[in-house]
């Protein structure tokens, strides 16, 4: 699979960029030339129809300096305040360069507890979602301001591949020092040989990885087959670049020596068999007769057709959807709490706000977040 058949066959894309690809270490200051060549990358895909979603490393890099801080290693509260500082001066830097191609950046900022606490992943994920949909470009960090040791991501390699599984995104494009995953570590073997593709992350790949350089990285292969694991496994693939010369997109497109990391499924398929798989339910719909014959044509779960809720279940929560007769249909996610469902089943989807106080989604389980027997 050659790098540009791959970047074309992309619909919704995450792309992290390194600290030392953006910022000049000795001095702090943001790569202005470097980082308009990337826009204009971005740009171009933007206008081919693909979602753009851009994991940036830097803040404390940009931030240190600014505030003076030495140099070595921070303590938290230093590193905090840096973080504050640096990211104010890179999501300022992004839309000003994405502005020039009429994109507008949103500034995104995450901890682990948002991946890892249901609710707060759903509204995450939703407001992702919402930011796509108006054709901004979500430009995210970790939280550093307010993330601790104990709810750190600990790299941005690993945030780019929580934000790629949240959001179903097809490619994962980690823009490095590096142009791939080699036998060994070119930095200290000359025979090393890089390999194109992998598919599989078996503790011989993972032999390969060697250490993160110096400086103001958190990364290193390491956190990148970290990052590819949990890609693959959620139908995603992952692409590790040379990001250093100008255009590092448009150069992956033009067939530049990387690595890919090939999922066997894509990021809906894998989605539904976690949902059939991985998840309790948590209660249950009921479905009229015409509600079973709009899921059975490929439809969404709309309110309409509910004429009964079992259990106690909040929003994002498993659900087993069955008919009235007690016959399960498949299991799916809820776009609603098992109280608001009640308050809303049997009515019209323009009823939805006037009912509840609040305009949700249309559909009480979308087909996308469906799975049926």
């Amino acid at each position: 699979m050659s790098g540009k058949q791959s970047m074309d066959s992309s619909r919704r894309m995450v792309v992290k960029i390194g600290s030392t690809l953006l910022v000049d270490q000795d001095r702090g200051t943001i790569h202005h030339g470097w980082l308009k060549a990337l826009a204009e990358d971005i740009a171009g895909h933007a206008r081919q129809g693909r979602e753009i979603i851009i994991v940036s490393s830097g803040a404390i890099a940009v931030g240190r300096r600014h505030l003076d801080l030495p140099a070595g290693p921070l303590k938290l509260d230093e590193n905090q305040a840096a973080a504050a500082t640096g990211m104010a001066r890179l999501a300022h830097a992004y839309q000003e360069v994405l502005s020039h191609h009429g994109l507008t950046v949103a500034q995104v900022l995450l901890t682990l507890d948002d991946s890892e606490n249901r609710r707060r992943y759903i509204n995450a994920r939703n407001t992702l979602e919402a930011l796509l949909k108006l054709g901004a470009v979500p430009l995210i960090n970790e939280n550093d301001t307010v993330a601790t040791d104990e709810i750190r991501f600990g790299d941005n390699d690993r945030l780019a591949a929580v934000v790629a599984a949240m959001i179903s995104a097809d490619t994962l494009v980690l823009l490095s020092d590096i142009d791939g995953l080699y036998t060994a570590d070119p930095r200290h073997h000359e025979d090393a040989a890089i390999i194109p593709e992998v598919t599989e992350i078996t503790p011989e790949i993972e032999a390969m990885a060697g250490e993160a350089p110096a400086g103001d990285s958190r990364g290193g292969m390491v956190t990148k087959l970290a990052a590819a694991k949990v890609c693959l496994a959620n139908g995603c693939r992952l692409v590790i670049a040379d990001g250093r010369p100008n255009h590092p997109l448009k150069r992956i497109g033009d067939g530049a020596n990387v690595t890919w990391f090939l999922p066997q499924a894509t990021p809906k398929t894998a989605r539904k068999r976690w949902i059939a798989g991985a998840l309790n339910p948590a209660g249950a719909v009921v479905l009229d007769a015409g509600a079973v014959r709009a899921l059975g044509s490929g439809k969404s779960l709309l309110p309409a057709g509910v004429v009964d809720i079992e259990g106690d279940f909040q929003r994002g929560d498993a659900v087993v959807v069955k008919t009235t007769d007690g016959r399960e249909l498949g299991r799916g996610l809820s776009a609603y709490s098992a109280e608001d469902a009640r308050r809303i089943m049997g009515y019209k989807t323009s009823e939805i706000e006037a009912l509840l106080g609040y305009r949700g989604r249309d559909e009480m389980i979308h087909r996308d977040d469906l799975v049926l027997d």
